[in-house]
């Protein structure tokens, strides 16, 4: 039985909310302190826990519906700061504790296998939902995750001197006006997890903010998993390891990709309003290059570029239902790109789609055997280099997926990728395949 009392309503100044609500917090957080840790309760505790979280998490969700514009403007300076969603979470639990988790408990959490954890990035998902779902705190966020993170901006003098930055498991070069991303997260068959995320994004801001280039390019580099040694796969998906292992993050993963790089590839970078008649995002053409395979998260990517490549024997899937996670944006833009029946196939079915299928021609612009690949990236991009390209793909993508449906869509992406990373039927997949994998 629950015994810190009745949630409080809000319905009074944001001050007078915020303090009952932090007060409520604090007495539902020392009731779970005297549980045992997660995957020590019995029966009854785990009801008991749950019991508990709902309840905080409703008194959470009604005040953010009440105050996200005020909550909003307190950790940005009233809109003149430009957080990234971690720093705007850290930031939250400080000016009110308890409405999201303190960094010291996430990274306690984040030393547990997801089976594991007490799920509070569930209570950061309600903040992105809140503020996410606000025209104007929204909008602003996108804005924000939209500029130059601060590792490409130290790294920019000497990949402009140089041509070449080694960014570990993402190398970048500039080839010409072409600026060429390659993926070699070799020992995984280029699958994403954080830290491939973040050096992503870094290599995005590169090839956007370079000069020189006018068109970027992304492909995977040779591996050197034994079963495709010395072969280049596009990516493998999310790293099912790591997300078994609970090094997989909501914000540093799942939001971060889809609010950061993937953004900057579809939408470019934003740009301070410094008094030019009307702000120019900084955004260039994109073609995807895959050989081999691009699985789930890889084929999420593919729906934003601009042009996109494949060898012959290449080929599609979707398989996070399989996995027990949403795929990204795909739900948004796949069935715009492969219309609906077939975006369900993929994402319900996890329906293969062979590149060279006439299905196939939906997701690729063009299927080439390996020794005539090289010339067509070449014929993509002297097509791409032209400067109308960049205008019409802005105007398209304004159209296509107005801003504000893409913020919309992650607002409720945010709460309902929460959900299954915390179920108990993605914990049991992920314990089978982790099992799977220890046979083989």
């Amino acid at each position: 039985m629950i015994r810190t009392g009745t949630a409080p309503e809000p319905g009074h100044s944001y001050q007078k909310d915020a303090h009952a609500l932090t007060g409520f917090l604090a007495r539902t957080d020392d009731e779970l302190a005297a549980l045992p840790a997660a995957p020590d309760r019995d029966e009854a505790q785990r009801a008991l826990a749950a019991a508990v979280h709902t309840t905080a998490r409703r008194a959470r969700r009604r005040f953010l519906q009440a105050h996200a514009e005020a909550v909003h403007a307190e950790l940005t300076d009233d809109g003149r700061a430009h957080h990234r969603l971690s720093d705007l979470a850290t930031n939250a639990a400080e000016l009110l504790p308890g409405l999201v988790p303190a960094k010291e408990r996430l990274e306690a959490e984040r030393r547990l296998p997801q089976r594991d954890k007490e799920g509070w990035e569930t209570d950061q998902a309600l903040l992105f939902w809140a503020l996410l779902g606000a025209p104007r705190p929204g909008r602003h966020l996108l804005e924000a995750m939209r500029r130059p993170t601060d590792a490409a901006l130290a790294a920019l003098p000497g990949f402009r001197a140089t041509g070449e930055v080694d960014l570990g498991v993402v190398r970048v070069r500039r080839d010409g006006h072409v600026g060429e991303v390659t993926v070699d997260n070799a020992d995984c068959l280029n699958a994403e997890d954080d830290a491939l995320v973040a050096a992503l994004e870094v290599a995005v801001d590169l090839v956007l903010l370079d000069d020189g280039i006018r068109v970027g390019t992304m492909r995977g580099a040779p591996m050197t998993h034994p079963r495709y040694a010395g072969r280049r796969v596009f990516s493998a998906g999310i790293n099912l390891t790591a997300l078994y292992q609970g090094t997989i993050g909501l914000i540093d993963f799942f939001l971060d990709r889809e609010l950061g790089y993937i953004s900057k590839i579809l939408r470019g970078l934003s740009v301070p309003d410094t008094g030019g008649w009307l702000p120019e995002p900084m955004e260039k053409p994109w073609i995807g290059i895959v050989d081999g395979f691009a699985i789930g998260g890889g084929a999420q990517i593919l729906l934003c570029f601009d042009r996109v490549v494949a060898t012959e024997d290449a080929y599609f899937t979707l398989p996070a239902l399989r996995e027990g996670i949403i795929p990204g944006a795909a739900n948004l833009r796949l069935p715009r790109v492969a219309g609906n029946r077939l975006s369900r196939q993929m994402v319900f079915a996890d329906r293969r789609i062979d590149a060279a299928s006439p299905d196939g021609r939906l997701l690729c612009d063009g299927v080439f055997a390996e020794a005539d690949l090289a010339a067509a990236i070449d014929a993509a991009a002297a097509e791409l280099a032209n400067p109308a390209v960049v205008n019409n793909r802005r105007i398209q993508h304004q159209f296509e997926e107005p801003e504000d449906v893409f913020r919309c869509y992650m607002a409720a992406y945010a709460v309902e990728q929460a959900r299954r990373l915390y179920s108990a039927d993605l914990a049991q997949a992920l314990e089978r395949t982790w099992m799977s994998r220890k046979r083989g």
